[in-house]
């Protein structure tokens, strides 16, 4: 087998700063908006040029995290609610022979500030700092197809789980202004429900919590129901 080097392109400054609670899938939590980095050899708006025409984007990405710790030929898809076995190209598991994802996300603006190129990004579901090796424009008459089946995940994930915050939680969001949509972002987050598979089985209140942008946020889980409880600076 032959052996090839892939170097980044750039990296991703995303909300989500651990692998717990990012979304499945690209495009499930509109309010998460992310820049790509672009490395200094990519630093240059000619490597750009027309991309703004497109409104939506494939990034090409390695699973870092995860990458050291080698492939599984079977995994169990959380679809599935961790118990089936598949094998892992039927799924898009981080456990994979080159550790390499792919992402369609929306393209929102190319920015160059202070000599550094970057594009703004929505629905990303990448852990900061997930290095980039490709970028590639969405193609809807090439890249859609509506008459695909897609076997245990033929259809998007249903979300019954309800959100509310405490009255000190939602004082404290209306005084983030950077981030207006903060609310709305914490809230279709926990409707994916984030849980692992095993926990959802399990009855009574739960606690968890996770950290987004520069905030460690706290809930209780109660069968359907997320209570935000407390959310402070890192």
């Amino acid at each position: 087998m032959s052996d090839y080097t892939i170097s980044a392109i750039g990296h991703i400054q995303s909300p989500y700063k651990q692998k717990f609670a990012i979304p499945r899938q690209p495009r499930l939590v509109p309010e998460a908006k992310a820049k790509l980095i672009f490395a200094p050899d990519f630093n240059r708006e000619e490597f750009v040029r027309g991309l703004d025409e497109f409104s939506h984007i494939w990034l090409l990405f390695r699973f870092h995290e995860t990458a050291d710790k080698g492939y599984s030929a079977m995994v169990r898809p959380p679809r599935l609610g961790g118990n089936a076995r598949k094998g892992v190209f039927a799924t898009r598991a981080t456990f994979r022979p080159n550790a390499i994802g792919m992402s369609a996300v929306k393209l929102e603006g190319i920015e160059y500030k202070n000599g550094q190129l970057s594009l703004l990004l929505a629905g990303i579901d990448l852990l900061d700092g997930t290095p980039i090796i490709d970028i590639k424009p969405y193609l809807p008459y090439s890249d859609s197809m509506p008459e695909a089946s897609a076997g245990f995940a033929d259809t998007r994930p249903e979300t019954h789980m309800s959100v509310e915050f405490t009255p000190e939680v939602l004082n404290f969001i209306a005084q983030q202004t950077q981030y207006p949509d903060l609310q709305a972002f914490i809230s279709n987050v926990l409707k994916q429900d984030p849980r692992p598979a095993y926990k959802k089985q399990k009855d009574g209140q739960q606690s968890y919590g996770m950290t987004l942008y520069n905030y460690n946020i706290c809930w209780q889980v109660n069968e359907s129901h997320n209570l935000v409880t407390s959310i402070e600076n890192t």
